[in-house]
């Protein structure tokens, strides 16, 4: 184990949905690599796997919803981070309207945003898309639950391997 494994295991980020729609076709993943970037104006990035479906649609697209989920909630993260849209319809496993811009937003969510695309980060084996938050919905109350983290979904096997 190198120094950067021992640090990397020790970190237990949040947890995110994302979908996006371009062209008539969905798609969404389960991300645990996303942060806010920026204070003025507000920013928002989100990585996104070169090999997952859901980084071919979001290319082609123009927003991206951002999702938060709560422990509970562990089916729709096992759904849209153990599944595959190369073989499944996750939409149809779930509830969802559309958003601005087209964006699929999952009903259930905690929390959740749709931004704007401003920017697209090539960063090895995923990309970055810095996101202009247009649209924005909670369910909860922000100290009423804890956010589902990495250590929540550790027993979602991925529907697409990392390579």
């Amino acid at each position: 184990m190198t120094d950067m494994d021992a640090f990397i295991d020790r970190l237990n980020p949040d947890m995110c949905v994302v979908t996006a729609e371009a062209d008539g076709e969905r798609a969404g993943c389960l991300v645990g690599f996303a942060s806010q970037c920026s204070m003025r104006p507000v920013r928002f990035v989100v990585w996104l796997s070169k090999v997952n479906r859901t980084y071919g649609v979001a290319c082609a697209a123009e927003f991206l919803a951002v999702h938060l989920l709560t422990p509970d909630q562990f089916d729709l993260a096992a759904l849209f981070g153990g599944e595959t849209g190369d073989r499944v319809d996750k939409f149809a496993r779930t509830r969802w309207t559309e958003g601005h811009g087209g964006a699929p937003v999952l009903q259930d969510a905690d929390a959740w945003f749709v931004g704007r695309i401003e920017r697209r980060i090539d960063a090895g084996d995923h990309v970055g898309f810095v996101l202009d938050p247009v649209r924005s919905g909670v369910q909860g109350k922000p100290d009423d639950r804890r956010l589902l983290r990495l250590a929540d979904a550790l027993a979602i096997e991925p529907g697409h391997p990392v390579d």
